[in-house]
């Protein structure tokens, strides 16, 4: 039997005890999840991670009450392979396939969670394929959103494809909503899917597309940073805009007695972009270098946080790496979920967040079409083709001090970590991201 037709087998199972009013105690205990993903925000475009220019009080309060990481990573600095490593907990290189999106063989969160009885639901920014690759057909039951890199956010059109063309999509069928900002509209739906699932666990995966361009914050917001000078007056009142939105999510878990019962994730998919269409780029890395589209710090290094009051520690720090790819087995260990079955690259966190134990990670690697790079410890080092730059993040977190001359030992060390990853299946795609 498939990984797919174990999952569907769970599935049914479960719907039928569910129907038959006999589910398990340990089945209905089980803690909701809310994983909330921004949009090219900034490595540390969070009060809590020390913009003193921004308002984000929602952001930081989930950090108050829960653990926030200072060394987490996505796989790759662009969306759709960051993504696609994100839901399946594998380096996307082994779960993409070249043109189309994830694989369909893949088993995303969703369907690991689907299959354990719970409700699923994805609202917002999906860009990492369309039917049979698009939400419900990976795991999810509702799905309202657009599936391309980037729509406007009152016309839901996408000006960035081929062929402009209206975007947004109500499961498999256009949605129409002219006139609405769709940030509104993928709260609404979080919300309203909290309503209808609460009853019963839930898995929300709610995937903001906000700062990405189109920079388009409400009006209210940029008043917020009429003192603001440049693209970070923009960008900064479209962070706000998405911490509002995330706040009036987390209140509704609050109004409806849900919140001691769900755990929620929030980071960002990329670091900032500064691309022409997002002003040149109005984000930040801080003291590291690089941003959307490098390996450096500022492109794989994202602002990532864990809340689940009564569960986990809360207004603790974590200084351990980890990997985007750990939140599939981590959320699947704290609910319960038997992730037994599959083959992931990812590592169960929860003794990282729970007693500040040491990360899993013996290493970190990266690739990107001839680019990689690779972290062990304080040591990074990227390629980017011709050059070899290696650096020691605990003295130099901006990688501005190439060291591999002074260490050919560390150098050679890190070249064979990466060649023997290479050999475990691992080929470089060279294939644009999209935005």
């Amino acid at each position: 039997m498939s990984r797919r037709q174990c999952l569907l087998t769970l599935a049914t199972s479960a719907a039928s005890l569910s129907l038959a009013g006999a589910v398990p105690l340990r089945a209905r205990a089980r803690p909701n999840v809310v994983f909330i993903l921004t949009d090219d925000q900034g490595t540390v475009d969070m009060n809590c991670y020390g913009a003193t220019d921004l308002i984000t009080p929602h952001m930081d309060g989930l950090a108050a009450q829960g653990v926030r990481f200072t060394d987490f990573y996505v796989t790759a600095p662009m969306c759709t392979a960051s993504r696609i490593s994100l839901l399946t907990g594998r380096h996307f290189q082994r779960a993409y396939n070249p043109g189309l999106g994830i694989h369909e063989s893949e088993t995303t969160m969703a369907e690991l969670f689907r299959g354990a009885g719970y409700r699923t639901g994805f609202f917002g920014k999906w860009h990492i394929g369309g039917p049979p690759w698009d939400p419900q057909g990976q795991g999810f039951d509702e799905f309202v959103g657009h599936r391309v890199g980037a729509i406007d956010n009152y016309s839901h059109y996408s000006y960035w494809s081929a062929v402009p063309r209206h975007a947004m999509y109500r499961g498999r069928e256009q949605y129409r909503e002219d006139g609405t900002f769709f940030p509104d509209i993928v709260t609404r739906e979080s919300i309203d899917f909290i309503s209808r699932s609460q009853d019963d666990p839930f898995f929300l995966f709610v995937s903001f597309n906000q700062p990405h361009f189109p920079l388009q914050p409400e009006e209210r917001f940029l008043r917020q940073y009429e003192h603001v000078e440049g693209a970070r007056r923009i960008y900064g009142a479209a962070v706000s805009s998405v911490d509002d939105k995330i706040g009036q999510i987390v209140a509704a878990l609050d109004e409806r007695g849900l919140r001691q019962d769900t755990i929620i994730v929030l980071m960002s998919d990329n670091g900032h972009s500064v691309e022409p269409a997002a002003e040149g780029g109005g984000g930040s890395a801080g003291p590291f270098r690089g941003a959307k589209k490098t390996l450096f710090e500022g492109g794989i290094r994202v602002p990532c946080i864990i809340s689940a009051p009564g569960q986990i520690p809360q207004g603790q720090v974590r200084s351990q790496v980890g990997s985007a790819m750990d939140w599939l087995p981590t959320l699947a260990a704290y609910s319960g979920v038997d992730t037994g079955d599959l083959v992931l690259d990812g590592h169960n966190l929860a003794q990282v967040i729970d007693a500040d134990e040491p990360t899993p990670h013996a290493a970190l690697h990266w690739l990107l079409a001839t680019h990689w790079a690779i972290r062990e410890g304080d040591w990074k080092m990227v390629s980017t083709g011709d050059d070899l730059l290696l650096a020691n993040l605990r003295s130099d977190p901006g990688e501005s001090n190439n060291l591999a001359a002074e260490r050919p030992d560390v150098v050679t060390h890190l070249q064979g970590l990466h060649e023997a990853w290479l050999a475990t299946g691992i080929e470089p795609i060279y294939q644009a991201y999209g935005p």
